[in-house]
């Protein structure tokens, strides 16, 4: 389950391990209220991580999916404990177990379920 480990590495002190993950041609995209952030190799997406400002934030999971090679999860980003929005996130599994491709969308505005 390739999509829980990249959130909480994500989440930790740490996100550059989050590339450990990713297979060389990795594509993603990133839709957040600020804008679009997309790439086409793991080189783009450590591009992404670098650009992020630090912030004490955690992906909390409430439902998660797996069909195939397609992994996806919906949950909400809390920021400092306090919860600012809701994502829906998916990812394509390789061969290999790494993330192939991820979309993700973030939006503090609506969410699908109720708020833990």
């Amino acid at each position: 389950m390739v999509l829980r480990e990249y959130m909480a590495r994500m989440d930790g002190q740490d996100p550059e391990k989050a590339l450990e993950l990713l297979e060389p041609g990795f594509r993603f995209l990133i839709s957040l209220p600020s804008g679009q952030h997309a790439g086409t190799s793991r080189e783009a997406f450590a591009d992404y991580i670098a650009g992020r400002n630090a912030v004490d934030r955690r992906h909390e999971i409430v439902r998660y999916m797996v069909d195939g090679d397609v992994e996806t999860a919906y949950g909400f980003v809390v920021d400092a404990g306090v919860t600012t929005g809701a994502f829906l996130s998916a990812v394509r599994v390789s061969p290999a177990g790494l993330m192939a491709g991820y979309q993700s969308f973030f939006t503090p505005d609506f969410d699908l379920v109720d708020r833990p």
